[in-house]
């Protein structure tokens, strides 16, 4: 299968909750034109809410949630449960065919603590991708939804950033463009009194606007979360909103929406 005819796409939980059916319809007719999708997703918001649902505290060391075994339990609920069927059942919804998954499931993500772990938990870095498992649901006909929570050889699980993940997954399946779809329509700059969304952009160029201001408040963490994606074969990440009509088909098919961020 040549790459032009697979993506990875990475999206937050909050933000894919809030997508309309015509996002997902739009995913049906790329998998109807043998166009090959991979979801990975995020979940946040629904985490902390869960958590603070249970009683149990939760604290960010880093931009990284401190993840006990307590926090873990519910990260792994949330994330390969409620988020990752939600989904799952949406593109179903749709008319496409959609299969849930976990990093945990047949290793697919494997990982080990991160260099802090003394001070974070349980949370990972991805040292491998069992792509072969991918592979195999695609080739059966079903976009793979994947949730981010990795293992190791022991058994033991890892919460993992969704970015990393899916900078990861894409790198494996040899994916060299990654669509990160999020709630703005890209990267804006003030061009004769006017913002407008900026068509391409170097990560240092983006680190570049962040130190002037002119990429600020919650635009901040998005970028940063699509410069996350820029990982092994990763060349390029597109920023685009999930409510544009025909966003997917757009970014993978013809181009010229969002912003490419490239290495």
């Amino acid at each position: 299968m040549a790459k032009e005819q697979r993506f990875v796409m990475k999206c937050g939980g909050s933000t894919l909750a809030a997508l309309p059916a015509a996002f997902f319809e739009d995913l049906r007719q790329l998998q109807e034109k043998g166009v090959r999708p991979v979801i990975v997703h995020g979940g946040g918001p629904a985490i902390s809410g869960t958590l603070e649902k249970l009683g149990i505290e939760t604290e960010f060391v880093g931009g990284l949630r401190r993840t006990t075994e307590e926090v873990l339990d519910v990260v792994e609920m949330v994330l390969s449960g409620t988020i990752n069927k939600e989904i799952v059942r949406r593109i179903q919804g749709a008319g496409a065919r959609a299969l849930g998954l976990s990093g945990v499931d047949g290793m697919l993500i494997q990982a080990k603590p991160v260099a802090n772990a003394a001070e974070i938990g349980h949370v990972g870095e991805v040292t491998a991708v069992n792509a072969a498992v991918i592979e195999g649901v695609m080739e059966m006909g079903y976009i793979p939804v994947i949730a981010p929570v990795g293992i190791d050889a022991e058994g033991q699980r890892y919460n993992i950033n969704a970015d990393t993940a899916a900078g990861a997954v894409a790198s494996q399946l040899g994916v060299e463009r990654m669509i990160v779809v999020t709630d703005v329509p890209g990267i804006m700059r003030v061009v004769d009194g006017e913002r407008q969304v900026l068509p391409r952009i170097t990560a240092k160029e983006i680190g570049e606007m962040i130190a002037s201001g002119e990429i600020y408040g919650g635009m901040i963490p998005k970028v940063k979360a699509a410069l996350a994606c820029l990982h092994g074969d990763v060349r390029e990440v597109v920023i685009v909103s999930g409510t544009e009509p025909n966003v997917l088909s757009r970014a993978v098919l013809e181009g010229g929406i969002g912003t490419i961020i490239e290495v």
